[in-house]
């Protein structure tokens, strides 16, 4: 049996575009796997993750992680969001504009450990960037640093609200392979918020689809998202620039090959490619 490592039986009222709805989960989320929440935008996901980190507080319930309770309403327990050993990557970062990236990993630890910080900074490729401020950084290395803030303190649970979603799709498929790199590296608990099929594809070990504040369904990627996990593929512009029997040449693409010869050059198609899993 797996180890329970979140265990949240909450209730909080919440605003959606439909009006006052409730969230209301019950829930036991194992130790090291990644996962998901799936769903329409007002469904509860985001508020689920600042209910985890402390910076919503439920109207009723409690959450128990590992054998520390964070929060009991019967009992008035609310352990400060700092005091909880968990990491957020918003979904527009919340970098500081006024601090270095190094700066930035010097902040989020409470105890200095400068082997931590030089390790994270060549993880993510950042070492080169250490004296630069955010408006000098591109996109994706945005998210690196946020993403390498968020593990300084060496969290137990990493929390990804849509974190690259912002991102242009060439960036945001080489960070989904570097997420799930970093997560077996620190052997964090990931709980990603995420509208994006083939990222969580790509990503989840298990998905929790929640509808109107209540998770309606659980499981593997493809058995919760069903036909849409099929579907989710994605279309790559290219052109073929020539034709050799069935073998065809084409435009960004070093192993794609297809199979019908009546295609020209010049001929505008799509390549599918299918989530990587």
């Amino acid at each position: 049996m797996e180890e329970v490592l979140i265990d949240i039986d909450i209730t909080k009222a919440i605003h959606t575009t439909e009006g006052k709805q409730t969230l209301e989960v019950k829930l036991q989320i194992p130790r090291y796997g990644f996962f998901t929440l799936f769903g329409k935008s007002g469904a509860g996901k985001t508020t689920l993750l600042r209910i985890i980190a402390g910076l919503t507080n439920p109207d009723a319930g409690k959450i128990v992680v590992g054998k520390s309770v964070w929060f009991d309403s019967l009992n008035k327990i609310n352990i400060k969001p700092r005091e909880r050993n968990i990491g957020f990557v918003f979904q527009d970062y919340a970098l500081f504009p006024n601090m270095t990236v190094k700066k930035h990993l010097e902040y989020a630890q409470d105890t200095q450990d400068k082997n931590h910080i030089e390790e994270l900074l060549n993880i993510f490729d950042l070492a080169g960037l250490s004296s630069r401020k955010p408006e000098n950084l591109s996109g994706g290395q945005k998210q690196r640093l946020a993403v390498a803030r968020a593990l300084a303190k060496k969290p137990e649970i990493l929390l990804l609200d849509e974190p690259l979603s912002a991102l242009d799709e060439e960036t945001r498929l080489a960070l989904q392979k570097e997420l799930v790199l970093i997560h077996k590296q620190f052997n964090a608990t990931t709980l990603l918020v995420s509208h994006d099929i083939n990222e969580i594809l790509n990503l989840s070990d298990y998905v929790y689809k929640i509808d109107h504040g209540k998770i309606i369904k659980s499981g593997e990627a493809g058995t919760v998202l069903g036909k849409a996990s099929e579907d989710a593929a994605q279309k790559i512009p290219a052109k073929i620039t020539s034709v050799n029997g069935r073998e065809l040449s084409i435009i960004y693409s070093e192993e794609n090959k297809a199979e019908k010869p009546e295609f020209q050059p010049g001929e505008e198609i799509y390549i599918i490619k299918k989530p990587l899993i």
